[in-house]
């Protein structure tokens, strides 16, 4: 009998956005429940989550907590293309890499990121050169080491895997928001990237076109959330 999985969750939210991609990507059976953010959580769900954050998974009743966490039992509890297990040196050395390399992510890229988004317009061209800048010699020579693989995805892989998972939603909200009409970024940010960063923006819009990491994206709706908080600076 299949496990009953239950997702709360945001769909305007990147964090739980990872589990969504998850899901989808690995097949698996899950009933939605959206928690809504812009009101004080309710009793019944900070039960569930003490915290008030989303995701939280359900599985069978065992309750599961933060985004990245939740990601890394479902490709362990389903192993697939998205990450091998870990019981062999080859598994374990690529899980060491894909760690590392979010890691450079969150630690590296992300607060300049935020900056950038949350710079005034005076500020914005200085936030974004410095994020440029980071992903150039943080993140652009580990996406592709080995030239002999060709696939888009990380390491050259021609599916999907777990670095996609945890940095997919993360990539469709730069590459969709930086569009000249919202006026979040320079109007120049994503020609920068592909004269840069060539290996990022061929990462980056592959990942963003997968099924599974557009599926639930709505880019109206996180647009015109993110206008209103960042925007009219």
């Amino acid at each position: 009998m299949s496990p009953k999985i239950t997702l709360y969750t945001n769909r305007l939210c990147p964090w739980a956005h990872r589990a969504h991609i998850a899901l989808i990507e690995l097949g698996l059976d899950y009933e939605e429940v959206t928690i809504d953010l812009d009101t004080p959580r309710e009793p019944w769900y900070l039960k569930i989550n003490p915290r008030g954050l989303v995701p939280a998974l359900s599985y069978d009743g065992t309750i599961i907590l933060e985004s990245a966490i939740i990601a890394q039992f479902l490709v362990d509890a389903y192993p697939s293309h998205l990450l091998p297990p870990s019981h062999t040196p080859e598994g374990a050395l690529q899980r060491a890499r894909s760690t590392f390399f979010v890691d450079t992510w969150a630690s590296k890229i992300s607060s300049l990121y935020n900056a950038t988004l949350r710079s005034t317009d005076a500020e914005r061209r200085a936030s974004s050169d410095a994020f440029v800048a980071a992903v150039k010699k943080e993140i652009e020579p580990l996406i592709y080491p080995d030239p002999s693989r060709r696939g888009p995805f990380f390491e050259g892989s021609e599916k999907l895997t777990f670095v996609e998972v945890l940095l997919g939603s993360f990539l469709l909200r730069l590459f969709s928001l930086s569009k000249p009409e919202y006026g979040l970024f320079p109007a120049d940010l994503k020609s920068t990237l592909e004269k840069e960063t060539p290996a990022f923006k061929r990462w980056a819009e592959a990942t963003i076109a997968h099924p599974s990491v557009k599926a639930i994206y709505n880019e109206e709706a996180v647009a015109t959330r993110t206008v209103r908080r960042y925007g009219n600076k």
